[in-house]
């Protein structure tokens, strides 16, 4: 929640009643309370209608900004138990993100990444079990293929973990999005 969110709810204003006020149009205070940084003319009239500093209304960002890193980092990092469990590593991090209620696009991206896992996961148990009809013989492929894609999960898992850590717009890998 952007601080200006915070500062309008508890003055219980309605953001077309804060409109009214400032002379902020009400698709531009939405813009600043889903995050964009309030500038220059805006920033003195939103603060003036409100009776508050500027610095009050810029002071919030960069702390929503950490709890929802930290909340993305339990999301990623709750897949990497479940990695030998394919559809665990998807439902346990949707779980996590729908209790917390992070449902930005890095969330997005990181139960789709887990999602084309779980379908990867299937792919290689049916080549598996294709290449112990076909050779009769277990393979030394069919127990090599499993391990391998539980490692390269558990890689990307913490791969993502530290571009998380690290940045305020991730580059998670593999930088796709089914949802």
């Amino acid at each position: 929640m952007s601080s200006l969110t915070t500062i309008r709810q508890r003055m219980n204003l309605t953001q077309d009643e804060l409109s009214q006020r400032s002379g902020v149009s009400i698709r531009t205070i939405q813009r600043i309370e889903s995050g964009t940084q309030p500038k220059g003319y805006t920033l003195k009239m939103l603060a003036k209608a409100l009776d508050t500093d500027e610095a009050d209304l810029l002071a919030g960002a960069g702390t929503d900004e950490a709890v929802n890193r930290n909340v993305l980092k339990v999301i990623n990092l709750s897949a990497l138990p479940f990695t030998l469990l394919p559809p665990l590593n998807v439902l346990v991090p949707l779980a996590v993100m729908l209790i917390k209620k992070e449902h930005g696009p890095v969330a997005k991206k990181i139960i789709s990444i887990q999602f084309i896992w779980t379908l990867v996961a299937a792919v290689l148990l049916a080549v598996v079990l294709i290449l112990n009809d076909w050779f009769s013989v277990p393979s030394p492929f069919t127990l090599t293929i499993p391990i391998v894609w539980v490692l390269a999960n558990s890689v990307v898992i913490l791969r993502n973990a530290v571009e998380i850590s690290r940045s305020d717009t991730p580059q998670l890998f593999p930088d796709f999005s089914v949802f």
